[in-house]
Order: C-alpha cells, then sequence, then structure tokens
C-alpha cells in the first residue's frame, strides 16, 4: 500500500503518491493521467519505492496560477518531490507525458538518474510534434464552444474521425477530455503541454549514459511506435520492447509492460547504480 502527500510549489498543491520500500523509482502519469494511471501500467513490486507526482492539474493537484504550462515546469516540480522525499539517485519514468518529463530529466538532472524507462512516448526532440495535432484541436475547441457541442465538433471532425478509425483507444482517451470536471480550464494545459517540447535535443540524448528501456505498440496515433525508435536509435544501448496495442488487447498490453519494466529493474547494472 502507499500513502498520499501534499507539496506545495508555488501556489499549487501536488499530490504525491509514495509506496513501497527498495529501489527509488519516480515514474509519472500521461497527459491528462494520474497516479491511477500509473499503477495500471507499473508492476507492482516488493523491492521498489515508486513516487508519483500528479502534475498540475491532474488528479487531486491544483493548477496553480503560473503559466504558462511546460514540460519543464512539470519536470522541476517532479524533481522538487523527489528532493523532498530523499532520492539522490534515482530511476525515472513515465507514460506519454511522463516519459518526455523522464528525458528531461535525465539530460537537465544527470547526476541524479541511474536509468530511464520510456513507455509510449509522444515526443521525440521538437516541440509541438504532428501527433500532438488531435489535442491541441480538442484545446481549441474547449476554449471556444460549450463542452457538448465541443465534444460534437471533435467527434465529427475529420482528424477525429481518422483516429476513432484508426486508432480508437487514442479516440477513448481524447474523449476524456470533454469529460473532465475541470475540462474548460484543463484546455490550457492542453494546449500548452501539447505545444511544448521536452527541451532535450537528438545530440543531448545520443550523450545520455544511462540504462534505458523504451517501450512502445502499433495502432497508436498519439504514440507512434516510430518515435520510440527513433529515440531507441538515439539513445546509447538503449532497448526497445515491442508490446501488443492497447486498443488490440488490454489487458495484454498491461501484463506485457509490466513484465518488461520489472524484468529491467531487476537487473544487476540498475541494481548497483542507485541505493535502495
Amino acid at each position: 500500500m502507499g500513502r498520499t502527500a501534499t507539496l506545495i510549489r508555488g501556489d499549487a498543491s501536488l499530490s504525491v503518491f509514495d509506496g513501497g520500500q527498495g529501489l527509488p523509482v519516480v515514474f509519472q502519469h500521461g497527459l491528462g493521467g494520474d497516479e491511477a494511471q500509473v499503477a495500471q501500467t507499473f508492476p507492482p513490486a516488493d523491492n521498489v519505492r515508486r513516487i508519483t507526482v500528479e502534475c498540475r492539474g491532474h488528479g487531486a493537484s491544483s493548477l496553480g496560477t503560473a503559466r504558462p504550462f511546460s514540460l519543464q515546469m512539470f519536470a522541476e516540480d517532479v524533481l522538487a518531490v523527489a528532493t523532498e522525499r530523499g532520492f539522490d539517485r534515482f530511476v525515472v519514468g513515465g507514460i506519454s507525458m511522463g516519459a518526455a518529463l523522464a528525458l528531461n530529466l535525465a539530460h537537465h538532472h544527470s547526476e541524479r538518474i541511474a536509468a530511464l524507462i520510456l513507455v509510449r512516448p509522444a515526443w521525440t526532440f521538437a516541440a509541438g510534434p504532428d501527433n500532438l495535432e488531435p489535442i491541441r484541436a480538442v484545446a481549441r475547441l474547449l476554449r471556444s464552444h460549450a463542452i457538448d457541442e465541443a465534444r460534437a465538433l471533435f467527434t465529427g471532425s475529420e482528424i477525429g474521425e481518422r483516429i476513432k478509425a484508426n486508432a480508437p483507444d487514442n479516440f477513448a482517451s481524447l474523449l476524456g477530455y470533454f469529460e473532465r470536471p475541470n475540462a474548460v480550464a484543463f484546455a490550457d494545459v492542453l494546449a500548452d503541454i501539447a505545444a511544448d517540447g521536452p527541451d532535450v535535443s537528438q545530440a543531448a540524448a545520443a550523450a545520455l549514459a544511462v540504462p534505458t528501456l523504451i517501450i512502445g505498440n502499433q495502432q497508436d496515433a498519439i504514440h507512434p511506435l516510430s518515435h520510440a525508435g527513433v529515440l531507441a536509435d538515439t539513445i546509447p544501448g538503449a532497448s526497445l520492447v515491442e508490446v501488443t496495442p492497447k486498443a488490440a488487447d488490454k489487458l495484454r498490453h498491461f501484463a506485457e509492460i509490466q513484465d518488461a519494466v520489472i524484468r529491467f529493474l531487476a537487473s544487476k547494472t540498475i541494481r548497483s547504480l542507485v541505493p535502495s
């Protein structure tokens, strides 16, 4: 069982999950996700202490007033929590946006990072990649229309119909943005983050010197397998694992991710790099 606490950063209240004992791991959710998303993805393990910070506007964390939102802002929040919890050197990872935060920390705070896990990365190196245009489209509609009308317009749009036909799991996630209790306010998060980048160049990624696991899958318009491949080809020694698409078999998808992560964390190399 884990514990949930709160850390104040400026005028933002951040909800922090802290569970387990052993190898220190910081693992972050995707855009619009929360700790429950991580719990579904991250393997239960007796010898791992996992921290997950619900980013501003996500889960039980408040939005705060600092603008614009950025991956750098979220990454610095995560690092502040890790420091407050006594994680001097740790494994960092995440799903989608969480993977971008992990990549940011691995570059900008390399002395703190022992290993890197990137699950279904939505970014490589550029800001505002084309694959995140559906999220930017949702944000624009939420800012300019009533929620029900915005949802209908997105569902009937060319981009909405294309995502629904080719990546139904992505389509369900995109519709979920319209269902959030804070949907209109959260549009600022969607717009800002989907236009941002991890602030890590390809050359910087090629200079990373940490064990790295990258997980991707087909049938995913928001998290193209090609992004996982580019990162795996760039980061020295990175391992790429392709898993069953979530849209094809959700249970198998999560089981395969958990198996890949637990095998990676169990390696003697990683255990030797960071005290638990």
